[in-house]
């Protein structure tokens, strides 16, 4: 099948030399798309800023950096494409003006204005006309199943794979990971805690079943 797959943060520049991000190492989206290469499936990457080698080999590897960006390379990309995972962290709010040059530290308190951002993974079915399986993640800190469950319906996902962040040892910038699935049929389940590269591996089984018209 053909896989695109977006993974890693985005950074929404303030000024020259900062932007707002979040803590996401890119480990699970490229541990997806690592155990999708190895299946023989032709991968798209869409990947903001990373510092953890690329996964070999991929059909094509998108560097980008802010969630329009990523949004555009999406949006060029997922035509043809079998299934897609929507794994990155994308910044929900970016600054309205950017400045052009570095702010100096002067008052005690400064005040950024914030906009939204694209919603990539909502425009996949409305916007980009999307057939596929689509597969999108949700990090939590509370009301981990109520969250996901909205974001399955809102996005018109085909399973949603969802986690608490807020536990040490698993979700942002760690090795391991522990979710717990849910898909547009109601079903439910969890994968226990265990390397993101076991999860990238029993994700992307689960993703070529719905892609045949089923589910593991």
């Amino acid at each position: 099948m053909r896989l695109l797959l977006t993974a890693g943060p985005t950074r929404e520049a303030i000024d020259p030399v900062r932007y707002i991000s979040n803590r996401s190492s890119g480990r699970m989206g490229y541990a997806i798309a690592a155990a999708a290469a190895a299946r023989g499936h032709e991968v798209v990457l869409v990947t903001g800023p990373v510092a953890i080698p690329a996964p070999a080999p991929l059909a094509d590897r998108v560097p980008v950096e802010s969630a329009r960006e990523m949004y555009d390379a999406v949006r060029d990309r997922i035509g043809g494409c079998d299934a897609a995972i929507f794994c990155a962290a994308v910044a929900d709010y970016r600054p309205v003006q950017i400045a052009e040059q570095k702010i100096k530290k002067t008052g005690d308190r400064l005040t950024l204005e914030l906009e939204k951002t694209e919603d990539i993974l909502g425009s996949a079915r409305l916007v980009f006309g999307f057939s596929g399986v689509l597969v999108g993640f949700a990090a939590e800190t509370e009301q981990v199943e109520t969250h996901a469950r909205a974001k399955l319906e809102k996005k018109s996902c085909d399973l949603i794979v969802a986690n608490d962040v807020s536990r040490p040892g698993v979700g942002f910038d760690a090795e391991e990971n522990e979710v717990r699935l849910f898909f547009a049929d109601g079903h439910a389940e969890s994968l226990g805690r265990q390397s993101k590269a076991e999860i990238g591996q029993k994700l992307v089984e689960i993703v070529e079943g719905l892609v045949k018209g089923g589910r593991l």
